[in-house]
C-alpha cells in the first residue's frame, strides 16, 4: 500500500481544480448497475472502518499544481483515509495517499488506448489492484502491484482480492457477481429495498403476532378475576 508523508499543504488559489470533467458517471443501465452495486456492497463491508474512504466517479487529482493529471475511477478505495464527503480527491491534502484500489466498468464508449491509457495512469500514480470488468464481453481482468509495474493477474471464474477481502465471480452467462468475505452476495440497489421491504413485513407480522397474544392473555386474565382466581398465582 502506498504510504503518507507528513509535510505542510500548500495551497495556491490561483489553480482550479474542478469537481467534475463533465463527463456521465456511466454510458448505459447495466454499467450504472454494476458501479452501484460495487461501490454499495464495498463500502457496506468497510462500513464500521473510519479510516477507509470508498468513492465512485469521484475526480482523483494526483499531483498537485497539475489538474490536468487527473482520472475518475468507476470505484476507488483508500485505506488510511477518513469517510465523508469530497468534491474531489486532492492527493496532496489527503496525506498524499493514493487510491490503492481502482475498479473501471467498461461500455461500448471505451476504447482500447483510453483503458490502456488508464493502466498506465493507476501503475504509475500508486495503485496497487487495479480491476476492469466489461459487461458487454463478460471479461473480467486485474492487475496487481509488483514494484513499480502493475502485472495482470491468471485466475479462473473467480478472484479473491487480498485488499478487499472480497470475492469477484464471473458466472457462466458472463456477468459479474461479488461476495462478501462470509459468503454473503453484493446486491443491487433493487434487491437491497426488496429485502428491507421483506424484512418490514416479518417485523409487522411479529407485532402483530406479539399484540395478537398479549390481547389473548388480556382476555384469558378477566375471565381467570371473573372466576375468583388471580392469574399472577399461575405465573
Amino acid at each position: 500500500m502506498s504510504k503518507a508523508t507528513n509535510r505542510k499543504i500548500k495551497v495556491d488559489p490561483t489553480i482550479i481544480y474542478p469537481d467534475s470533467d463533465g463527463k456521465p458517471m456511466a454510458d448505459n443501465t447495466k454499467q450504472y448497475q454494476y458501479i452501484v452495486m460495487l461501490h454499495t456492497g464495498i463500502d457496506s463491508h468497510f462500513a464500521n472502518n473510519p479510516n477507509i474512504f470508498v468513492a465512485a466517479d469521484l475526480l482523483w487529482y494526483a499531483v498537485e499544481g497539475w489538474p490536468s493529471i487527473r482520472v475518475a475511477p468507476d470505484v476507488m478505495v483508500i485505506f488510511g483515509r477518513p469517510k465523508g464527503h469530497r468534491g474531489s480527491y486532492r492527493q496532496w491534502v489527503e496525506d498524499d495517499i493514493a487510491p490503492q484500489v481502482a475498479i473501471e466498468i467498461l461500455s461500448p464508449s471505451n476504447t482500447k488506448a483510453e483503458m490502456d491509457e488508464k493502466l498506465v495512469f493507476y501503475e504509475k500514480y500508486g495503485v496497487d489492484e487495479y480491476i476492469e470488468y466489461d459487461p458487454d464481453r463478460g471479461r473480467l481482468q486485474v492487475w496487481q502491484r509488483k514494484g513499480r509495474k502493475l502485472m495482470p493477474v491468471v485466475f479462473g471464474k473467480e478472484w479473491k482480492s487480498p485488499l478487499l477481502e472480497i470475492a469477484l465471480r464471473l458466472e457462466d452467462d458472463g456477468e459479474l457477481s461479488a461476495f462478501h468475505p462470509d459468503g454473503r452476495k453484493f446486491l443491487t440497489a433493487v434487491e437491497i429495498d426488496q429485502l428491507a421491504q421483506r424484512e418490514h413485513a416479518r417485523a409487522e407480522q411479529e407485532k402483530a403476532r406479539a399484540e395478537q397474544e398479549k390481547a389473548r392473555a388480556d382476555r384469558l386474565a378477566v375471565k381467570l378475576r371473573e372466576l375468583g382466581i388471580d392469574p399472577e398465582t399461575l405465573r
